[in-house]
């Protein structure tokens, strides 16, 4: 039940798809799935799709939307340095950044206000990879409406940088679930205890963890790190964190 939808910006309509459950018709709770750095493709509609069938109304922006229509990225290609790859992930990544990702989710949330089938009243979040600290971001730009957030495997989330997601703790009012890498220079053990206590200090309500055996960018299931039985759980615990903030 997927849907290519466009939704306007200040910057102009950006690309995203929709994911609603199979049956009925709603209206349902509203997550946002905050991409990974490899950029939309089908393993990415397939958590679209699962989430939705959850019972969820799953909204899915291109976060490189900005960059125009681009071929598939082949992230293993760039990472081993081939040109052509490599000068497409420069252009996708440059395309976006912490301003733009929040005017986009500005965007996301007033989309989602006029969708019928969606229940935008309380919203959910989360991300992967550099969609991790999305989420988190989100959460503290937009505290009086998403209630959960959402990070697997991201990177750079308690930082030295200003624009450090963990310096926005204060402002966070969701139920936070974090699932870090293992062995990830992203998100080590130093990032992990930093941004644990910038949320126990907020007084957010957290949990934050580093997974062993679990690699960065285990969750998709095209991703060579890809953990059959990491990503099962994430499930699990996405959709407990989930159905506790929006459907209690």
């Amino acid at each position: 039940m997927r849907q290519d939808v466009s939704i306007p910006t200040p910057d102009g309509d950006a690309r995203a798809f929709a994911f609603t459950p199979d049956d009925g018709p709603g209206p349902w709770p509203a997550v946002i799935l905050f991409m990974d750095a490899p950029a939309i493709r089908p393993a990415l509609f397939d958590m679209g799709q699962r989430l939705a069938d959850g019972g969820y109304y799953v909204l899915v922006p291109d976060l490189f939307w900005r960059a125009g229509p681009y071929p598939p990225l082949d992230i293993a290609a760039a990472r081993a340095g081939d040109p052509e790859m490599v000068a497409l992930f420069q252009k996708l990544r440059g395309s976006t950044g912490a301003g733009r990702q929040m005017t986009d989710t500005r965007a996301c949330l007033d989309f989602l206000d006029g969708e019928p089938q969606a229940d935008a009243r309380k919203v959910g979040v989360t991300g992967y990879c550099m969609g991790g600290g999305v989420a988190l971001r989100a959460a503290g730009t937009f505290p009086d409406r998403i209630v959960a957030a959402a990070s697997f495997h991201g990177g750079n989330m308690a930082t030295d940088d200003e624009k450090s997601p963990h310096r926005l703790a204060p402002q966070i009012k969701a139920r936070v679930l974090v699932a870090g890498a293992d062995q990830d220079s992203g998100f080590d053990e130093a990032q992990k205890d930093r941004l644990t206590a910038a949320l126990a200090e907020a007084g957010v309500e957290a949990e934050v963890s580093i997974w062993a055996g679990c690699r960065h960018g285990w969750v998709p299931a095209d991703m060579p790190v890809h953990n059959a039985e990491g990503a099962e759980r994430h499930w699990r615990e996405l959709f407990k964190l989930l159905d506790e903030t929006l459907k209690a």
